[in-house]
């Protein structure tokens, strides 16, 4: 039936490859990364901006905003443009810096801010978690409105504005990141049109 010499024989043939398969080894060779490579390669293909990346959790939260001039070259201002592109805080000499209350109403408080201190950066000096991604005035995260609905123009100058339209600044709105207080008012902070 079956042949006892011939199974000895091929049950050993089997051991004697499978040893002789372990002692070579198994390794396979690892190829050579390069993601590093691949990244480059991508980050090159990606013209650069000047948009920063965001700050906190508030990714995603807004975007750029850039708005392009209707005939006009890339990066020339239109006149009205000019004017509209805010002021210097830094500029306020030390004998000018006045200190207005301002009430943060969904905070609860009323605490005093220079006019060459943003309402952001006055409300995180007192611990508030406020909203924020760019602080340069280029999204919305930041977002605040005057709290009687009133022109925000009554009660805050901006340095920089890329985002909120006139209209929507007559509704009170504002971006605490670049606002800086003009007179007393209260402020709903995480208020976006």
């Amino acid at each position: 039936m079956v042949n006892t010499l011939g199974l000895v024989l091929g049950l050993g043939m089997a051991l004697t490859i499978v040893g002789l398969h372990f002692l070579k080894g198994t390794s396979k060779p690892v190829p050579e990364d390069i993601a590093q490579d691949v990244l480059e390669q991508r980050a090159a293909t990606v013209p650069e901006t000047d948009f920063p990346e965001p700050y906190n959790r508030s990714i995603g939260g807004g975007g750029g905003a850039g708005a392009v001039a209707a005939g006009g070259a890339e990066g020339e201002l239109e006149d009205s443009e000019e004017e509209d592109a805010g002021f210097d805080p830094d500029a306020i000499p030390e004998d000018d810096v006045e200190y207005y209350e301002i009430e943060f109403v969904k905070e609860g408080e009323t605490i005093e801010v220079a006019n060459n201190e943003n309402i952001l950066d006055a409300g995180e000096e007192q611990g508030w978690d406020l909203p924020y991604a760019c602080r340069q005035g280029q999204c919305l995260s930041c977002g605040g409105r005057v709290a009687s609905g009133e022109d925000a123009h009554e009660y805050v100058r901006h340095s920089n504005n890329e985002t909120l339209s006139d209209d929507e600044m007559e509704k009170g709105y504002m971006l605490t990141c670049t606002a800086y207080p003009t007179t007393e008012f209260s402020v709903e902070t995480n208020e976006t049109p």
